[in-house]
């Protein structure tokens, strides 16, 4: 992540795909000299997909249209190969002898050549006599290419495949787009709690300053998905259970039908080095969780939930982050539309405060209400915190670090955030000088960012900026850096500029 950022993903999947490719030419080249090796390892690899798709959980289908691809793929890949290949197979004596893939035809040549003379042009099933006719051979002895080989059958057999291979993208194009078609077909209710109107004061008209807003598009992404699961929402069920008086089962026409709210709220990555852009602020619609778990009877010996998703993912989350009046919901809406694939549809937990390590299951289809002792969620078993509240973070958005600007008057601006607690002051100051107040824009809640902005009047040179955040429980960034591992980065952003 430290690497690769929000391109890990792709990376990993351009490494699959060369994997896979190398196997395949290396099977190849096998099956020059054994074509039961080749196809052992052509099994092998097919079995291993067929594997990975009985243990996928990302696609919510049948069992059957599951596994039928990988089934497919098996048998075609197999017989294809087999049946381009029954004839390559070459004896060891004659590899040896002539150390040529050829050796066949080399050895006939040799043994016709010492023939008396009305044998030597007799072919099998002729009489003495009959027209003289060359033995059939697909390549000559120095051919590259091994003994048996029939470019005819090559054409047939790549043709074959080729129509397999488009048959199965067609399937997987069906499966794939499961979630999306079932999302287009949703139509999401009117919140019976709205968020307040978003107010001009609350937003801040500078060039280069990140949205008030963040678009779906834009949102950031961090999840440990390697494809977006696809959902269909008529066949989703979200199941609640555990330490209470009643457990649910709901479905998702279940959440349309309950009261919604509808809030802005800011989310945040724990991952996010300092001045880092892994936070987004976004209108979020759902079922307000506190409501839903009064209606269950929690028992006074919780103190977590363990909430699950349709990949196996695990995310631990304190109970009183959902139960209290913070506004954590189970959303459906982002930004006035159904949820995106990539950001959870159709269903996904969110909760102001807390970073997303320790909350923001997307993809949610189980919630288990228990105890933190009692087991270790995916991240904090990985050596994460097992708590993680949202420490209080800014950074400087404009200018860029190793801008060239002009002297006189620059806007220094960015965002600071403090969830569930809300930001009162941020600071600027110049090389290691003062620190000035930067002019905030209103604040919308106390779970989303402030924009803020400071007039710089820069004077020719190098400078350094730097910028730091206190929320309203009176706690001040401190200069300490450290890394986002265990429970959250901390230390002033700061960028150099040069000035002209």
């Amino acid at each position: 992540m430290a690497n690769l950022g929000t391109n890990d993903k792709p990376f990993l999947l351009a490494g699959i795909y060369t994997v896979i490719a190398v196997l395949a030419a290396g099977t190849g080249i096998v099956a020059w000299r054994s074509q039961r090796l080749a196809l052992g390892l052509t099994s092998l690899l097919g079995l291993i997909g067929l594997a990975a798709a009985v243990a996928d959980r990302t696609t919510l289908v049948s069992p059957v249209a599951k596994v039928l691809p990988a089934v497919v793929a098996l048998i075609v890949s197999v017989g294809l190969l087999w049946w381009f290949t029954r004839g390559w197979d070459v004896p060891a004596s004659d590899v040896a002898a002539t150390g040529s893939a050829g050796s066949r035809h080399l050895a006939t040549d040799l043994a016709m050549a010492e023939a008396p003379d009305g044998v030597r042009d007799q072919q099998p099933g002729e009489h003495r006599g009959a027209p003289a006719r060359l033995p059939p051979r697909t390549e000559t002895a120095d051919s590259p290419a091994p003994a048996g080989f029939d470019r005819r059958a090559f054409l047939a057999a790549a043709l074959v495949s080729g129509a397999v291979a488009a048959t199965g993208y067609g399937t997987n194009t069906i499966f794939g787009n499961l979630g999306a078609r079932s999302r287009d077909s949703v139509t999401l209710p009117s919140a019976a709690d709205a968020a307040p109107s978003l107010q001009a004061a609350a937003q801040l008209d500078v060039r280069g300053l990140t949205p008030y807003l963040t678009s779906n598009q834009d949102f950031y992404r961090v999840d440990t998905a390697l494809s977006v699961p696809q959902v269909d929402a008529g066949a989703w069920t979200l199941k609640i259970h555990g330490l209470v008086d009643k457990e649910i089962e709901l479905s998702f026409q279940d959440l349309l039908d309950m009261p919604l709210i509808e809030r802005r709220i800011t989310l945040a990555c724990v991952s996010n080095e300092i001045g880092g852009h892994y936070a987004g602020n976004a209108t979020w619609l759902g079922v307000k969780t506190s409501e839903l778990f009064k209606q269950l009877g929690v028992s006074a010996d919780a103190d977590a939930i363990k909430s699950t998703s349709v990949d196996g993912m695990t995310i631990g989350t304190p109970l009183e982050a959902l139960t209290d009046e913070r506004d954590s919901m189970i959303a459906i809406g982002m930004n006035g539309e159904p949820l995106p694939l990539a950001h959870g549809f159709p269903a996904r937990i969110v909760v102001p405060g807390l970073y997303g390590y320790v909350s923001a299951t997307k993809w949610v289809t189980d919630i288990e209400v228990t105890r933190f002792a009692d087991f270790a969620a995916y991240w904090t078993s990985r050596g994460f915190a097992e708590q993680a509240p949202i420490k209080t973070f800014s950074r400087i958005d404009v200018p860029k670090s190793f801008a060239q600007l002009d002297a006189g008057k620059n806007a220094v601006a960015g965002v600071a955030w403090a969830q569930n607690t809300g930001i009162t002051t941020v600071e600027v100051r110049i090389d290691e000088g003062d620190w000035k107040p930067a002019r905030i824009a209103d604040e919308d809640s106390i779970n989303t960012w402030r924009q803020w902005v400071y007039e710089w009047d820069a004077d020719a040179g190098s400078h350094n900026l730097e910028v730091r955040a206190t929320d309203a429980g009176d706690t001040t960034q401190t200069s300490r850096r450290v890394p986002p591992r265990p429970d959250g980065a901390t230390g002033w952003h700061n960028v150099a500029v040069s000035v002209a």
